[in-house]
């Protein structure tokens, strides 16, 4: 058998948060024309707006703490992503209801990287942080991508 000699506060864990939101959007780009959006974005242009279930992962990565013997208390990452984010996106209008999306169109990406930006915020700096957001079961994003 070979021996870890590294105590657990000298490797880095990942802890990983799965969250869920419903929400609508338009994909569209106000500078083009209609027949390019459409052209574009298909469906996801539909000028009432369409929703998605999604997904969400988000993967703090860090040192294990041996005080706690956690890299995060989940209740309070769980807290965090509800305050944050689930309150803001679930059953909202991306386009509409999100003032991050205001001026941004709310693809799949800019959502990651929203989500992203918010939660990094809030978390202490020596903590990395990765999300990943499913928009079906076979389509989703990862920020930042390593």
């Amino acid at each position: 058998m070979i021996e870890n000699t590294e105590k657990s506060s000298e490797r880095k864990v990942a802890i990983i948060r799965r969250e869920h939101f419903n929400a609508a959007h338009r994909l569209h780009n106000p500078d083009w024309t209609e027949e390019k959006n459409n052209k574009i974005f298909g469906k996801c242009n539909n000028p009432n707006y369409h929703g998605h279930n999604y997904e969400l992962e988000v993967k703090v990565i860090g040192f294990v703490q041996p005080e706690t013997g956690y890299v995060i208390d989940t209740k309070l990452l769980s807290d965090l992503i509800k305050n944050q984010i689930t309150n803001r996106f679930d059953h909202k209008n991306l386009n509409l209801d999100v003032a991050e999306f205001k001026n941004l169109n709310p693809t799949a990406e800019n959502i990651a990287i929203v989500t992203y930006d918010i939660l990094r915020e809030h978390l202490d700096q020596k903590l990395e942080l990765k999300i990943k957001l499913y928009e079906t079961p076979r389509n989703y994003v990862e920020f930042p991508y390593s």
